[in-house]
This record gives C-alpha cells, structure tokens and sequence, in this order.
C-alpha cells in the first residue's frame, strides 16, 4: 500500500481508464456489471459478524481525514485503497453513494460483497441547513433493481431545529420502503446541537440512547431495519436500548488503539453485529490499509 496520499501508480492508470471508457462509451456498462455481480451469500462473514467499508463522506461534501482536510478528494487515490481494502479476508461488504459503488461495478470488486446505498447526502457538513438532510442519493426502489442489500440514511435529531420533523419524516419513509422490499433499512441516529454556527453531534450515552429510542420507532415495519451507531462509554446501556440489530461505527479515530479496544468490548453485546468502518481504515495513520482492515477484521 503507499503511503498515505500516494497513489499507486502502477495500477491506477488501467483501472481508471476502463472506469472512464465505461463511462463515455458505454454507459449501460453499468447496469450489466451490475445484474452479473455475484451476491453475497449472507450480510454476515464467517465469523459471524459484518465488516462493511464506508465511503459515502464525499457527497455531502466531507473529505477530511485527520489534519487533511482533501483526503478523501482524490477520487483516484480512494477508489484504489477501497479495492485494497476490499480484496481482504472477512470484509463483507460496502458503503456508499451510486458515483462510487458504480466505479467499484465496473472494477469488478463487488462479487460476493454485501452492498448498500447511502440515501440522504443534502445536509452537507458546515452548512446552515446541514438538519435538512434530503434524500439526494439512492432511493429504495433503485437499490432494489440494482440488487443491492440495503440502503442507509443519516438522521441527526436536533430538537432546537424546525427542520428536524421533515427528516425523521424523510428517514421514516425510507425505512417503509426497504423495509417493504425485504432490504435493509441502515439508520445511523444521532442527537444533535447548534454550536457556534456548526451541528455537534452528542455522543454522550445518555443522548446516544435517546437516538436509539427515536430511531427504532421510525416507519410501519421494522424488520429488515438495523441502526449504525457510534462507541460511547457504557456501550452495553446503549445497545440494551433495543433489540434492533447493532452496527458499530468507527468516525474518525484519534488513538487507534482506544478504538479497537472499544469495538472488541462492545461487539461482545447480543444486538452487536459487526463494524461499519471508513476513514479510519482507509486512512490510517500508518497508512497500511490492509494491516488496518486485517486489525478489524480480527476483532470479529
């Protein structure tokens, strides 16, 4: 892997070229690559648990990874340590928006990967109405006819904001829609406040457990609906909250080591059923991609 904002420039000029040429020449590419995938046999590996890549930052306009704030600008440079990433032993599958998931398409990395759609990216990071989260991305019934596994919506809960109704609304039609197809409605809550002109999410236990309250009544059925949520301290309060499956998020980490101490503890909970990951895998401080994926992966 090279290190970190380096490219690998002995694979990328083929692979973005064929990306490029799919794209200009043959667009229906897309959907063929698509309706050919090898589909995941279970959303679960072999060890039981999820491992799923995030890599929906850049829609809504967060491309920053630690003190870059461009890391994840370089299209080039992120779809190649997506496929490192992917090629690993027990990653099950991937986040992301339909720019990024079709490019992985035409690489043919997908097969036998679980994938899912972000759905709501209009609550771009630093804007004034960053609440109003719209769906912009994928709606159900394309991640349907694409034969993909589910979609996820962002639903930060600000109870100081007037938008905040339209998006539980928003993420509730949502949740009908997949759950209405048999997909998996992926809702990452949070409880969330103005500060200083900006939207802070409060990741204290209680206020996580709040978000978990709201979340799990979203829509008319619930059954194929899981929730992503960040590790916080007393994680076994948080995830007793409900009996929804869990995800556990990593966000960008700080102290590496704290965090996967945090993970193996919380994924020991019933309701836990794996990691989502992205920035912290994809850009680790070491930048090993791999060494860092195989890390998670070990924890599962």
């Amino acid at each position: 892997m090279a290190p970190p904002n380096e490219r690998r420039d002995d694979v990328l000029p083929d692979n973005v070229s064929r990306i490029v040429d799919a794209r200009v020449s043959d667009p229906g590419a897309i959907a063929a690559a698509a309706a050919r995938r090898v589909k995941a046999a279970s959303l679960l590996g072999e060890h039981g648990k999820a491992m799923i890549i995030a890599a929906d930052h850049p829609a809504r306009g967060a491309n920053g990874v630690g003190g870059d704030p461009s890391a994840m600008a370089d299209r080039f440079e992120l779809l190649d340590r997506l496929c490192v990433a992917l090629e690993r032993p027990g990653v099950t599958g991937v986040l992301a928006t339909a720019d990024i998931l079709e490019d992985l398409l035409l690489l043919g990395v997908l097969d036998g990967k679980s994938v899912f759609g972000s759905m709501n990216r209009a609550g771009l990071a630093g804007s004034v109405f960053e609440i109003d989260d719209r769906f912009t991305g994928y709606d159900a019934a394309t991640i349907a006819a694409m034969g993909f596994d589910g979609g996820k919506m962002l639903t930060r809960i600000a109870l100081g904001d007037p938008a905040t109704p339209s998006a539980l609304e928003n993420s509730a039609r949502a949740v009908d829609e997949l759950n209405d197809r048999q997909l998996m409605a992926m809702v990452e809550p949070f409880m969330s406040v103005w500060q200083d002109g900006k939207i802070r999410n409060d990741l204290s236990t209680d206020a996580v457990i709040k978000s978990v309250s709201i979340a799990s009544g979203l829509g008319r059925r619930t059954a194929y609906t899981w929730l992503k949520l960040p590790v916080v301290p007393d994680m076994e309060r948080v995830l007793a909250s409900s009996t929804l499956p869990a995800l556990l998020l990593g966000g960008e980490v700080k102290d590496a080591d704290a965090a996967f101490a945090s993970w193996s503890k919380a994924l020991k909970q019933p309701t836990a059923q794996g990691l989502v990951v992205g920035r912290s895998l994809l850009y680790p401080a070491s930048g090993d991609v791999a060494g860092a994926v195989d890390r998670a992966v070990s924890l599962l």
